[in-house]
């Protein structure tokens, strides 16, 4: 067995230090909750240092403020975002996402930030956060950039951070008046499962109109999907059925789902349509009461 060595920094430098000396050897540790599975399959042969997250001040950061937005480190656990007052009276869609991922002990260990980095089309969180169109602060030994979240993820298990950088924190900025996000999946079983179709929105009413909208789609691409045309037949538009219904057409077509042991692609794509529905409506509905009428 290959030997894996463990260690803690207390700062962002620090941790820095320690992925420029593994040489690509080493793996961040948020939660571990897929980390740990991946190493005992076998999945992450090239490991050597496992470097904790979760002493790092910085990165255990989750505040909201009114001009900079919710601000959440990279090592936050789930159960924090899903407790949040302020998440989940302005972002409720991201606190319900967060409440998806495994068990109650799961949430206490697993992090937003690491299931961005790791990567899963199926990632509960990463859809929303798209959708809020929320930005990465990633840092390095050339000091430190911001992506959006959607440039991310590259592909399955890929991403756009080097092997020496980190993910430091999460940026969503303010909602708008009028503004509402809502998350919602597909699932085999009741819990402890993983997405088959996830789709997230947010929009924003004014006077009753649709003013700004996302669509994203998960788990049914190689890569979360930002349904562009599906948000192009909200804006400028009173919400009915018949909106809806196009709406969901659109969030079909921009699907690019394949068929595995959990679902065919037809089936899935069916899935995308029913989901879209009530995830904008549901989006629509909280927006009007956040003075959107």
């Amino acid at each position: 067995m290959q030997e894996i060595q463990y260690s803690a920094p207390t700062s962002i430098d620090e941790a820095l230090r320690l992925l420029a000396s593994a040489n690509g050897g080493a793996h961040l540790l948020g939660g571990g909750t897929d980390l740990l599975i991946q190493l005992r399959h076998g999945m992450v042969p090239s490991t050597r240092l496992l470097i904790d997250s979760k002493h790092i001040a910085e990165l255990s950061n989750l505040s909201f403020d009114d001009d900079a937005g919710l601000r959440i480190g990279a090592a936050v656990p789930c159960c924090r975002v899903t407790r949040d007052p302020a998440v989940v009276r302005r972002h409720p869609g991201l606190a319900e996402a967060a409440g998806l991922i495994g068990s109650m002990q799961i949430q206490s260990r697993a992090t937003l930030g690491g299931n961005l980095c790791n990567g899963s089309p199926a990632a509960d969180t990463v859809p929303p956060l798209i959708a809020l169109d929320a930005s990465a602060v990633i840092a390095g030994p050339r000091g430190r950039r911001e992506l959006p979240v959607g440039d991310v993820v590259t592909g399955p298990r890929r991403t756009a951070l080097a092997g020496d950088e980190l993910l430091i924190e999460l940026r969503v900025p303010p909602p708008p008046t009028g503004g509402a996000d809502c998350y919602r999946r597909f699932i085999p079983r009741n819990e402890m499962d993983i997405a088959v179709v996830g789709v997230a929105a947010s929009v924003a009413l004014d006077g009753g109109r649709c003013v700004a909208a996302r669509v994203v789609l998960g788990a049914v691409g190689p890569t979360p999907i930002l349904a562009t045309d599906a948000a192009v037949e909200l804006i400028g538009k009173e919400i009915d059925d018949a909106v809806l219904e196009r709406v969901a057409r659109a969030a079909v077509a921009a699907g690019r789902p394949i068929s595995d042991k959990r679902g065919t692609a037809e089936f899935r794509r069916r899935i995308i349509g029913v989901l879209t529905r009530r995830v904008v409506a549901a989006a629509v509905q909280r927006a009007a009461a956040n003075g959107g009428r």
